[in-house]
């Protein structure tokens, strides 16, 4: 067991995430961010880093794998503590102080919390197959951190969104074969994606298994074989598969955080709109978790709730001292 003290405790490790570490450092504060996920970005970095993203200022495009790059380097001179593949189970509070137990068993102190979850910081959204356990982190995987292990190899890939088309066209380049995976024939994915799928598929890079879902899996010792699919008819098919990477999102449960006695609305969290916080005092919503009258679920938006929050932080991390805000243009970036 690790114990943590710090000033703010961020849960979240999304763009939003990510740019309160910046916000904070730049008002003095130390913070640790902790996610479900094992690596930094979130649904950025997980689901779609080849995405592009046209709505962050002075980027007329940028991916979301780049976006994060940059997140991360801005806020690097702030040398936060990083706590990845964990989550937060159990918060306590006293005498205005948070004691914040997580799923490893690890102790985290912090004088405020902001939680910057986006949607779905509580794991993906997982095929109703009962043996999957077995074939996960070793043949299944639900986001990728090193694609060139499936070079020359054959790879079904589930979910009819963006995730699912974008990495399929990615992985097209080294893999050997790819079988598309989808229940209707009717993709969600950007009608750009759809029709380089289609491309792929003339080509024989990639074979549409359309209309169609997973049934089964087999293998042995974690390493898949092959799965079986199925239609609405009844109709099976059988695809001899190295790996197997189902998309279907992440999910939209809020987790723990709903045994918080937080103010909660359509699974999101209520926030007072000019500073951010919870029901709960010193608790604080911010991105795409929070809702307030004429939310808009952007991530510039979520940039700007993380810095109210942050200046509503300073308040309570240091009651004594008055904050001389200064714009970054005059100041700088000042390391803790």
């Amino acid at each position: 067991m690790n114990k943590i003290e710090t000033d703010v405790l961020i849960i979240g490790a999304g763009p939003v995430g990510l740019f309160s570490v910046f916000e904070l450092g730049q008002l003095g504060m130390k913070s640790c961010v902790i996610d479900t996920l094992d690596i930094i970005g979130g649904q950025c970095s997980s689901l779609y880093p080849q995405k592009p993203i046209y709505d962050i200022p002075a980027f007329p495009e940028i991916s979301a794998d780049k976006l994060i790059k940059n997140l991360y380097q801005q806020m690097k001179p702030f040398k936060p503590d990083l706590i990845l593949g964990e989550r937060v189970e159990r918060i306590q509070s006293k005498n205005g102080v948070f004691t914040v137990s997580t799923s490893k068993n690890n102790i985290i102190i912090s004088k405020c919390i902001i939680i910057a979850a986006g949607n779905g910081a509580f794991g993906p959204n997982k095929p109703p197959i009962s043996n999957i356990e077995e074939y996960e982190e070793k043949s299944i995987f639900y986001h990728i951190k090193d694609k060139s292990i499936f070079k020359n190899k054959n790879i079904a890939i589930a979910g009819g969104g963006d995730s699912a088309a974008d990495w399929a066209i990615e992985l097209s380049e080294i893999a050997n074969k790819i079988f598309f995976v989808h229940r209707r024939e009717k993709l969600r994915a950007a009608p750009n994606s759809v029709r380089k799928l289609n491309d792929l598929a003339t080509v024989n890079k990639l074979e549409m298994v359309v209309p169609y879902q997973i049934d089964s899996l087999r293998g042995n010792n974690g390493n898949l074989e092959s799965l079986t699919v199925k239609n609405l008819e009844g109709n099976h098919k059988n695809l001899e598969v190295d790996y197997f990477l189902p998309f279907f999102g992440l999910s939209s449960d809020l987790g723990p955080i709903k045994d918080w006695e937080l103010q909660i609305e359509k699974n999101l969290l209520d926030v007072n709109q000019s500073t951010c916080q919870t029901s709960k005092s010193g608790i604080y919503g911010v991105g795409d978790i929070c809702t307030y009258p004429g939310k808009l679920k952007l991530i510039l938006t979520g940039f700007s709730e993380a810095a109210m929050a942050a200046h509503s932080c300073f308040k309570r991390v240091f009651p004594e001292k008055v904050l001389h805000f200064e714009y970054s243009t005059t100041s700088g970036v000042k390391s803790l």
